[in-house]
């Protein structure tokens, strides 16, 4: 059974104006196109197909809204970082995501995704920014940790924790191998307060 059995998509935003309306929480998703974002929230809301996922990196170039329980949204955001994406697109995404976390009062926190191997890069940098900015929290999973040994995971983890000392949360995550998928899931329900399939709990307002 998934996670968020009600999870559907919303619409894709290319303005502020196209935005769903501004109500309840949402948890926007972000990373470096290639690093695992789509498959990452498919993984953690298990549902395969709910983020679409590509061969070609760069393929999201909307603000994509997912409500996953009603008034609590996952939001896929465009990915970034990518040569072959035209430079005025780029300045159209710039815009469209400062606008999206200096105005968003739903927003709760930021997910940035990143790639293991790769660590944080300056746009990485500037997404912490943007979220730590608005008094947003940011939880970090760091993808393809399978693609390292147990010790190189865990050396990278330990750098990636002082190198964000308190700017953000930390864990490692692969998809293939299924580890650290539950975390970020307690991780995001947290930040939307979103209650656990038969606990009985009512959501919080």
């Amino acid at each position: 059974m998934s996670a968020f059995p009600h999870a559907h998509y919303m619409k894709g935003a290319h303005d502020p104006p196209q935005f769903v309306a501004d109500v309840g929480a949402e948890v926007c998703f972000a990373g470096r196109s290639n690093s695992g974002k789509s498959s990452a929230i498919n993984a953690i809301t298990q549902r395969n197909a709910l983020a679409r996922t590509s061969k070609t990196p760069g393929r999201t170039q909307l603000i994509n809204f997912f409500e996953l329980e009603m008034g609590r949204r996952l939001v896929d955001l465009p990915g970034y970082g990518y040569a072959k994406v035209p430079r005025p697109v780029q300045d159209h995404w710039k815009g469209l995501l400062e606008k999206y976390f200096r105005d968003r009062k739903s927003l709760a926190a930021l997910f940035l995704i990143a790639d293991i191997r790769r660590g944080l890069g300056e746009q990485d940098w500037q997404m912490i920014r943007f979220a730590r900015g608005c008094g947003r929290g940011v939880h970090i999973l760091l993808t393809k940790a399978d693609k390292l040994t147990r010790n190189q995971g865990a050396a990278a983890l330990g750098a990636a924790r002082r190198e964000l000392a308190v700017e953000a949360t930390v864990q490692l995550f692969s998809v293939p191998q299924r580890s650290g998928v539950d975390d970020a899931r307690r991780v995001l329900r947290d930040y939307l307060r979103v209650k656990e399939p038969g606990d009985g709990v009512p959501i919080a307002g």
